[in-house]
């Protein structure tokens, strides 16, 4: 498939994220809602892994380039960051290790469950 088909995919997978969000009556980040609905799509077979898998290729590639903007805002805000540094990185060395550990469960039940279907 076309790359820009493929981006295109996933950026209306964003504008949906975008426009749920709009309208839900409680906060909830557009982003999550993106991630978890093309999750759905993903998981039911409604959109296949080959029609964004270049794209997806190419941004995973390029992640570093993305996180530039959120580098810049935080030396930007650093002053702030610094009044508040001690609690800053307690919740930073707390979430780490337990991301890690949820993320590496997660893969380890789903391994089990393909290796369970027979994949």
């Amino acid at each position: 498939m076309n790359i820009m088909v493929e981006l295109a995919l996933i950026f209306g997978v964003c504008l949906a994220g975008e426009g749920i969000s709009a309208v839900l009556p409680f906060a909830f980040p557009a982003s999550g809602i993106a991630m978890l609905l093309l999750g759905a799509l993903l998981f039911f077979k409604i959109l296949k892994t080959r029609h964004i898998e270049r794209a997806s290729h190419f941004l995973a590639g390029n992640m570093a380039f993305f996180f530039l903007p959120t580098c810049v805002g935080v030396m930007e805000h650093a002053d702030a960051i610094m009044g508040q540094l001690a609690p800053f990185l307690l919740i930073s060395f707390l979430t780490t290790p337990l991301v890690y550990f949820v993320t590496a469960r997660t893969v380890q039940f789903l391994i089990r469950r393909a290796k369970g279907k027979g994949a």
